[in-house]
């Protein structure tokens, strides 16, 4: 897909992972929506505010994203890419001191990481298949945000991994359902990244989790998943799979 001159949704991309493929993508010349609850935490460049529209959804919501995605196409254009970012990151043991686990925090992150993240992907896939499709016969690609967490999930982590891990399995079945309409889905499965989200996490955690990654033996930083993005929307044969973004961390149970 041709980045540039095209229309592209981001969820959470007002922060972290989101915010810079906002910037990136915006850079390659695409019309960018950006969908989050709170406002960007950075101002943009000004050589690049001009192609970035920031609209207010909850990504549960089938309205609130169906006027996102109108938005966008009304300023830049028919829609034809998304890049489903917005989560949230959660941690409880099955059964602790007070008793076991809260039934509705499992569900609160299951609705938004992953049935927000369907709702995106079904709405975004209508809008582009729409489109008249180009000479390969493509009309968009969808990528979507999974976690080492849905591989190598931590104590602690099971409503998260459950959560990355749906989002891991709709790759295949969503790409091959959507191949007939020329939209490719890819999910990429980052390790540990500097993000707001890991910024909260205490340092015992943050070091953790830098000791078990090999090389490069640091956090990830936001610009090298965004190149990933950036890299899934350009490259044809990247479909139906899960790309593992980790410096090849193997997560311990703890």
């Amino acid at each position: 897909m041709q980045i540039e001159t095209s229309t592209i949704l981001i969820t959470g991309g007002s922060s972290g992972l989101g915010a810079a493929c906002v910037e990136s993508l915006a850079r390659r010349g695409a019309g960018v929506v950006n969908v989050d609850l709170q406002p960007p935490c950075d101002e943009l460049d000004a050589d690049i505010a001009d192609r970035v529209a920031f609209v207010p959804a909850d990504v549960t919501s089938e309205s609130e994203i169906r006027a996102a995605i109108a938005t966008g196409e009304e300023r830049f254009g028919p829609l034809r890419g998304a890049v489903a970012c917005a989560g949230v990151l959660f941690a409880e043991k099955l059964v602790g001191r007070d008793g076991p686990a809260s039934l509705e925090e499992f569900r609160r992150v299951i609705d938004i990481n992953l049935t927000g993240t369907f709702n995106i992907v079904r709405l975004a896939a209508e809008a582009i298949a729409r489109n008249e499709a180009d000479a390969d016969d493509e009309r968009g690609v969808i990528v979507m945000t999974s976690s080492v967490a849905a591989f190598d999930g931590q104590i602690g982590q099971a409503s998260y991994s459950a959560s990355k891990g749906g989002i891991a399995s709709m790759a295949l079945p969503l790409a091959r359902e959507l191949g007939r309409s020329g939209i490719r889905v890819v999910s990429i499965a980052p390790g540990a990244f500097e993000t707001p989200m890991m910024h909260s996490a205490p340092d015992r955690v943050r070091q953790s989790l830098i000791d078990q990654t090999p090389f490069p033996h640091r956090l990830g930083q936001a610009h090298e998943f965004a190149s990933l993005v950036a890299h899934v929307f350009e490259n044809r044969m990247l479909n139906g799979s899960v790309l593992r973004l980790d410096g090849a961390i193997r997560m311990g149970p703890r």
